[in-house]
Parts: C-alpha cells; sequence; structure tokens
C-alpha cells in the first residue's frame, strides 16, 4: 500500500496511506467519464456532419445529437450546408452593419480588381461570389483548398468575361449579363472539379475606371446620361401629343361620317316625300297642288307679325287700314 508522509505547520509529520483500489478507481471513472464524453457529438441546425473511422468515409449525419466510436476510432467534422458563403473580390467588409466599413485598398485588391477590356481600356471591377455548400464530403475530399479554388476560378471566368465586352459595356448596360455569365461559367467550372458547391449569386457590386482617368470618364458618363434624360423627355412629349393628335383625329372623321349619314339620310327623305307628292300631283294635279300651295303659305306667313288679306278686286282701302298701328287681321 502506498504511504505519503505530510508535514504540517507545527512542524509535526503525518504519514497518510492510499489504496490501490481507490488509486484504480479514480483512474476508472476519469477513463470512463472521456470515454462517455467521446461516444456523442452534436451537429447543429445549419450543419451537417461528416463521420470518419479511422480517417475513412463513413456517411453524412443531419443536425441532431448522435453516437460514435469512442477515442478517436470514429471523429466528425461538421460542415454549414444551410448557411450562404460570401467572397468579395477587389474590396474587403470590416465591419457590417448601417454603415459598412471597409478596408483601404491595398496592393493585393487592386490586382484582383484591375482588368483589360475588350476595346483595350483598365477597368477597376469589385464583385462579390455567394455560395452554399451541397455535398460535404466532395466539399472535404475531392478538392484541396476550395476556398481558394472557388476565388481563382472567379477571378479568371470574371477577367474573361469583361475582357469580350467594351468598358462602356462593362461601367453600364451590361452588368447584369456579366453577373449572369460568371456564375454560369463559375458554376460549370467548379462542377467539372466535383466541389460540391452550388453558385446562389454574382453581384458586381462596383466598376469604376483608374484614378488617373476617372475625371474624363465621369463627364462621359454625366454626357451618357443627359443624352438619356433627353431621349426620355423627348419620348414623353411624343406620347402625349401623339395619341391626342390622333384622338382629335378620329373625333374629326367621326364627327364627318355622322355628318354624311345625316345628309345622305335626310336627302333620301326628301326624295322619297318628292316621290310620294309626285305620285299624288299625278293622281290629282288640282288638289296636290292647291294642298302645297296652302302648307306653304302657311309656313310664311306663321312668321309674320302683321298679315293682311285683301280681295285683289278690291278698290281704295288705304284710308280703312291702321297700318301704323296693330290693327288689321292675324
Amino acid at each position: 500500500m502506498p504511504r505519503k508522509i505530510i508535514t504540517l505547520e507545527d512542524g509535526r509529520k503525518v504519514t497518510l496511506s492510499v489504496s490501490w483500489t481507490v488509486i484504480f478507481t479514480v483512474l476508472g471513472v476519469i477513463a470512463l467519464l472521456l470515454v462517455v464524453d467521446s461516444c456523442y457529438y452534436t451537429v447543429e441546425a445549419n450543419e451537417e456532419g461528416v463521420v470518419l473511422r479511422f480517417g475513412k468515409y463513413v456517411e453524412r449525419v443531419p443536425p441532431g445529437l448522435h453516437f460514435k466510436l469512442p477515442l478517436g476510432i470514429d471523429r466528425v467534422r461538421k460542415v454549414k450546408t444551410a448557411f450562404t458563403f460570401k467572397e468579395e473580390f477587389g474590396f474587403r467588409t470590416r465591419k457590417a452593419g448601417r454603415r459598412t466599413e471597409y478596408e483601404p485598398i491595398g496592393e493585393e485588391m487592386l490586382k484582383e480588381a484591375l482588368m483589360v477590356t475588350g476595346d483595350l481600356n483598365m477597368a477597376q471591377v469589385e464583385w462579390i461570389v455567394q455560395y452554399r455548400i451541397e455535398d460535404p464530403f466532395k466539399y472535404l475530399f475531392r478538392m484541396r483548398g476550395p476556398e481558394g479554388t472557388l476565388r481563382d476560378v472567379s477571378e479568371s471566368i470574371m477577367r474573361e468575361v469583361v475582357g469580350d465586352m467594351t468598358v462602356t459595356e462593362v461601367l453600364t448596360e451590361k452588368r447584369a449579363e456579366i453577373n449572369a455569365l460568371v456564375k454560369k461559367g463559375l458554376q460549370e467550372a467548379l462542377n467539372t472539379y466535383d466541389a460540391g458547391i452550388r453558385i446562389t449569386q454574382v453581384i458586381l457590386q462596383d466598376v469604376n475606371p483608374p484614378g488617373p482617368v476617372k475625371p474624363a470618364f465621369d463627364d462621359v458618363n454625366k454626357a451618357q446620361q443627359e443624352r438619356e434624360k433627353t431621349i426620355n423627355e423627348a419620348r414623353q412629349a411624343y406620347n402625349r401629343a401623339v395619341p391626342l393628335a390622333k384622338g382629335d383625329a378620329l373625333k374629326m372623321i367621326q364627327e364627318a361620317q355622322g355628318y354624311a349619314i345625316d345628309r345622305v339620310n335626310r336627302a333620301l327623305g326628301d326624295v322619297a316625300r318628292f316621290n310620294s307628292l309626285l305620285a299624288e300631283y299625278k293622281k290629282a294635279p288640282d288638289v296636290t297642288a292647291y294642298r302645297i300651295y296652302m302648307e306653304a303659305m302657311e309656313k310664311v306667313l306663321a312668321g309674320l307679325e302683321k298679315r293682311v288679306i285683301l280681295d285683289e278686286d278690291a278698290g281704295n282701302v288705304l284710308p280703312l287700314l291702321n297700318l301704323g298701328g296693330k290693327g288689321g287681321r292675324k
């Protein structure tokens, strides 16, 4: 039985005896705790676990509590498969928030960003690649240094796409097309490498000319914006004036058509009335002529204020008429 001598403060010495059973029990408990602690593990909600047994791939496990062989026989590598990763090119974000802070552009960032366009101009291109890990096994074991490979391939494809366009297209109208082409080319390259990565988005963050020529490019962009503004204003005026003129023209045409229809209908009515009178006149000329005369006189006399009817054989009747007053028959 092992013994241990302990010296007290007053100088006395005490001998302690320790049982081997106690020692082995303590060591056994410690070993058991270590074994138990290495028998389980937890995978977070946005992760998947890759189980390796003696370094060889065994299985993928979903989020939750799992058990494994202890003492390093099974090892688990956790990969965030429900998380969107981001790689920045030409710039670096120091602190994200309401006011995002960026690191000063250094030599490495400038080297990434400077590119030659198809018309042999220089452009400083900044972009973001967002991706997710679809297959943890491929991500871990099919490709060495997946993040570095992704950055190298993304930069290569961006230079290729920008090199096929003019600097004006890169700065203005072809930004969405560049995003689509780079995303497609990058995904195809990663599929070839069997990387287990899915590109979710490529965003052309900012494109600027190099510093020495930036004022000239700003003047060109300002002139282009003024041109677009003038064109849009002219189109606006055109869209206001042309429909109004078309409406006025249509109104005039419809009024003319209505007037023509009215005149034709009236003429047809007059012809029909004349034909009916002619038929009656042929049957009884005297009666019809007298009736037409009376109807005409009725219309004429209806518009007169004073009406005097005399016999054509009457003599001197002027002294009997008060022509200056309201006499006479109506």
